[in-house]
């Protein structure tokens, strides 16, 4: 998948974009409670991870 898809993923849906950038593990389910503690912690913990991967 391309990295913008995965970027505006981030921005919109960001669980989705980390299981799809690193599967279910440690990283999905910490994104998951960022997302419900907030939008805004979520969004960046997604872009982070896909940032570090390229």
């Amino acid at each position: 998948m391309s990295k913008l898809v995965r970027i505006l993923l981030a921005i919109f849906l960001p669980p989705i974009a980390v299981l799809v950038t690193e599967g279910i593990g440690l990283q999905f389910l910490l994104n998951i409670l960022l997302t419900l503690l907030g939008g805004i912690p979520g969004m960046v913990h997604a872009l982070w991870i896909i940032m570090r991967r390229a």
